[in-house]
């Protein structure tokens, strides 16, 4: 099974500043890249207070430069609030400079404030995404694109820049709830199972996926993907500190709607902490957390991405936190 690193949005604003931020991500990076990780996955988000963030596509094409055996990964690309013209000539020129180690996750997005800021609908987020996904597959293939839909127009477009991987990169593509579950079925893309559903949804919703893809004549695509939020120790002290760092990342989760209309996201996400800790976080020493990971490669899993730094950690507790999965975890998993 390969590892990823999940970075994403979870230094607190004025915490540190920008420039040692950046410095911390750099070493975390390389870090990750030493201790056996397979992918370094890096989020996407605009306006995201209380937290500061940097962008995927600068920062994706700098670490390029020194990515050792690892992937690059968008986990996930906020696709409806951009310009899929735009996105597709970004990740095609990324590929390059990776030399073909880019993957292109995507998905809808949940904050309002996103799409006012982008001058777009969250009702519209669904029928963007695979209209703009069915215009960038003809961008990276097609000598001619014309293409006037419902809301993006080209006329006689010559793209200008073709992915290194052919016919394009993988696209992890993720979903929440059974539409768009339905959605990434119908496009024949990876499914990219995000960081709340409990076991039991998950497995509804490979079923779901399996019989859209069926229904759509696509084959099952080697891979899946899932994201979690993990933390590994080796006494019950420092797992004691960890509940306080998750409990903070998912207040601001649901202060800003992960959970959507989702009956389950909803008790899980605004609710008592202890029903993510019990069925969704990976939370507990080496073995445990390779137990656990072990049950989604059981489903089919092929990835998983996994959060290890969360706000109030300190940089000297992020590596020693990668080290200790680098050492104990990786390669168990590894060899499953």
């Amino acid at each position: 099974m390969r590892v990823g690193y999940q970075v994403g949005h979870v230094v607190q604003r004025d915490s540190i500043g920008h420039q040692q931020q950046w410095q911390n991500h750099l070493e975390q990076f390389r870090a990750s890249r030493d201790a056996g990780f397979d992918i370094y996955c890096w989020g996407h988000h605009y306006l995201i207070d209380p937290f500061q963030h940097f962008q995927p596509w600068p920062v994706l094409a700098r670490l390029a430069a020194e990515p050792g055996n690892m992937k690059l990964a968008t986990s996930v690309l906020l696709l409806p609030l951009l310009n899929p013209v735009d996105v597709a000539e970004q990740a095609a020129t990324l590929d390059h400079i990776a030399e073909g180690r880019f993957i292109l996750g995507i998905g809808l997005g949940y904050r309002t404030e996103e799409f006012e800021a982008f001058g777009t609908k969250m009702s519209e987020r669904g029928a963007r995404c695979t209209e703009a996904l069915s215009l960038m597959r003809r961008l990276w293939s097609d000598d001619e694109v014309t293409h006037h839909g419902r809301f993006y127009n080209v006329t006689g477009a010559r793209p200008t820049a073709r992915p290194y991987q052919q016919p394009h990169p993988k696209i992890w593509q993720a979903a929440m709830s059974d539409p768009a579950v339905r959605r990434v079925g119908r496009s024949g893309d990876i499914f990219y199972v995000g960081p709340a559903q409990s076991n039991a949804t998950i497995r509804h919703q490979i079923s779901l996926y399996h019989q859209t893809l069926e229904e759509n004549g696509h084959d099952v695509p080697e891979d899946m993907v899932i994201v979690r939020e993990f933390f590994c120790a080796p006494n019950r002290a420092a797992l004691d500190r960890a509940r306080g760092n998750l409990a903070r990342k998912y207040e601001v989760y649901a202060q800003h709607g992960l959970h959507g209309t989702d009956a389950e996201l909803t008790r899980k996400v605004t609710g008592d902490l202890e029903t993510l800790m019990d069925d969704t976080f990976l939370v507990g020493s080496p073995e445990q957390c390779v137990e656990q990971i072990a049950v989604y490669h059981e489903m089919g899993f092929t990835d998983v991405a996994i959060r290890l730094f969360y706000p109030e950690m300190s940089q000297a507790e992020a590596l020693e936190h990668i080290d200790l999965v680098g050492r104990e975890v990786i390669p168990a998993l590894h060899a499953l």
